[in-house]
């Protein structure tokens, strides 16, 4: 469903991603772990098309995302870490005008959003303006509007900043019920923790360069942990990443 063929993105001579290969199957929750710098931003804003790649391919079911952005954007979902929303709309309206961006009928429209609010728990927030939400209500709110159009894939940025432990146990509930139906689930997180519990397989990556990929058990078989947990394989598999990351690197 998601396959990364050799992505590559240089910024001048930095390498911010380094002939990156990656699949993911539809129906999987795969978690992207990385330390600061080590190029899960620039991955994902590839993976979009916000970003040209300097080398290398995305295809999202099939479909190029710089040669055929159409048809890949059409099939899938983005929920970024820092959302925009024009905050002057009701939650209503903005998700109404997020159908007509994917040409959704009138009937299918009102349906998703009904359907939507009620499952992220924002119906009584409806036609409140966007401006008297909390975060963790704009970030559900954006997942409403990232999921409008059931796309096949959705490709997600740190979703639980700013969530409280309800609000991120509905996300993490939501990512588990569109996995049982057939969406592929694309987890950048920070969140060691919510990757070890909702995640089918993990991709650790580290200057660029994916540094270890799989299950759990083939994450641990890669590292001399003991401990047995994620944090602990995922500690010693980027300790040599230097903690001094360059400001210019930091962002990537």
């Amino acid at each position: 469903m998601i396959q990364i063929i050799n992505l590559t993105k240089h910024y001048g001579k930095l390498a911010a991603l380094d002939k990156l290969n990656l699949e993911v199957a539809p129906g999987e929750i795969f978690g992207f772990l990385g330390p600061n710098g080590a190029g899960k931003t620039t991955t994902i804003r590839c993976m979009m098309g916000i970003l040209k790649p300097t080398a290398g391919q995305v295809l999202l079911d099939g479909h190029d995302i710089v040669g055929d952005a159409q048809n890949a954007k059409a099939i899938s979902g983005f929920i970024p870490d820092r959302p925009f929303i024009y905050e002057k709309l009701s939650g209503r309206e903005f998700l109404h005008f997020v159908g007509k961006l994917h040409r959704l009928d009138a009937a299918r429209l009102s349906a998703r959003m009904t359907e939507l609010l009620e499952c992220l728990e924002m119906t009584p927030w409806q036609d409140e303006l966007v401006e008297s939400y909390s975060h963790g209500m704009k970030q559900r709110l954006v997942v409403c509007g990232a999921l409008m159009h059931q796309p096949k894939i959705l490709v997600v940025d740190e979703p639980m900043v700013g969530m409280d432990p309800k609000g991120a146990r509905t996300l993490k509930d939501l990512f588990r019920a569109l996995a049982k139906g057939g969406t592929t689930v694309f987890l950048s997180t920070h969140s060691i923790a919510v990757a070890e519990e909702i995640c089918h397989r993990i991709g650790i990556i580290r200057t660029g360069r994916l540094i270890a990929c799989g299950s759990m058990s083939d994450i641990h078989a890669q590292t001399d942990d003991i401990n047995g947990n994620l944090e602990s394989a995922f500690l010693e598999l980027t300790r040599e990443q230097d903690l001094a990351v360059p400001a210019a690197q930091a962002a990537l």
